[in-house]
């Protein structure tokens, strides 16, 4: 004999709550990411008032935010900011056009994937800073060239990466199944291995826009290139704090706009994914 079936009311679920996935979650997270940070900005002003905080060199988080106000009046804000858009740019670009053929090579071909290997792992780790001395001898001082390089160098290797591995990830019963409906090696290629490892691409992409940022932006400081950086070195030279903590405001602010503009395209590209299928609920 069958054990009997729970009845009806037994299956009813309780109502999803405030910090499980759909809107309500993410509207409560994101409540209590703004809470969180407000504690800490008002943490700061009170022990900067108190001077327990050295107000010289950590001036009050109200000080900081009206010298960002009166530069955003002033033509220099705007042409820095753009400067360092404009070198993300170009560096993410460049990292893009150069990993994702090449993650595609590596990542289909076993050959070219054992042959490269070395050459990856040993590359990979290397600090892109450690490239500084290089690039002072191949760019001239302060042009945009050296910093989108080091850049460049930076954000295409976590790309790289993932591309890599969402290709070299693929079920390979999904390619015998193309196979067994005779499905070309370039459709098969459009039509499974792509799809496959946009995913990884979409990560990836994520993670080098991220990388590209923050090198512009230490680019700009180390070698003088046009920019946020460049505008941080000047306001500290200067002795204008406040100013100088209002560009570091500005590259954190670019860093998270960036990233909402990639996390939201990623939710539009895989929509179909299960990833994305599972946040909506």
């Amino acid at each position: 004999m069958s054990p009997p079936q729970p009845r009806a009311k037994d299956d009813v679920r309780p109502l999803p709550g405030p910090t499980e996935a759909g809107p309500v979650g993410r509207a409560w997270r994101g409540i209590s990411s703004l809470g969180g940070a407000l504690v800490i900005v008002l943490t700061v002003e009170v022990l900067a008032r108190l001077d327990v905080l050295p107000s010289r060199y950590l001036p009050p988080p109200s000080v900081v935010l009206l010298r960002l106000f009166e530069a955003m009046g002033e033509p220099v804000f705007w042409q820095a900011t753009a400067m360092t858009v404009i070198g993300w740019f170009l560096s993410l670009t460049i990292a893009t056009l150069v990993a994702v053929p090449l993650g595609v090579l590596l990542g289909t071909s076993e050959l070219a994937h054992r042959a490269t290997r070395p050459i990856v792992e040993f590359l990979r780790p290397v600090p892109s800073v450690a490239l500084i001395p290089l690039v002072f001898l191949l760019f001239r001082p302060g042009s945009m060239d050296g910093k989108v390089f080091l850049a460049a160098f930076a954000a295409t290797w976590p790309l790289l990466i993932q591309v890599i591995y969402g290709v070299r990830a693929i079920n390979p019963i999904q390619l015998a199944t193309a196979r067994s409906f005779q499905i070309g090696r370039v459709r098969s290629f459009f039509r499974v291995v792509i799809p496959a490892a946009t995913p990884y691409l979409a990560t990836g992409l994520r993670i080098a826009s991220s990388v590209a940022l923050i090198l512009t932006v230490t680019g700009e400081i180390i070698m003088g290139a046009p920019g946020i950086g460049l505008e941080i070195n000047r306001a500290r030279e200067g002795g204008d704090v406040p100013l100088m903590y209002a560009y570091v405001i500005v590259g954190g602010v670019l860093g998270v706009v960036l990233n909402l503009v990639f996390a939201a395209l990623e939710r539009k590209v895989l929509h179909w994914h299960v990833s994305q299928r599972s946040t909506r609920r």
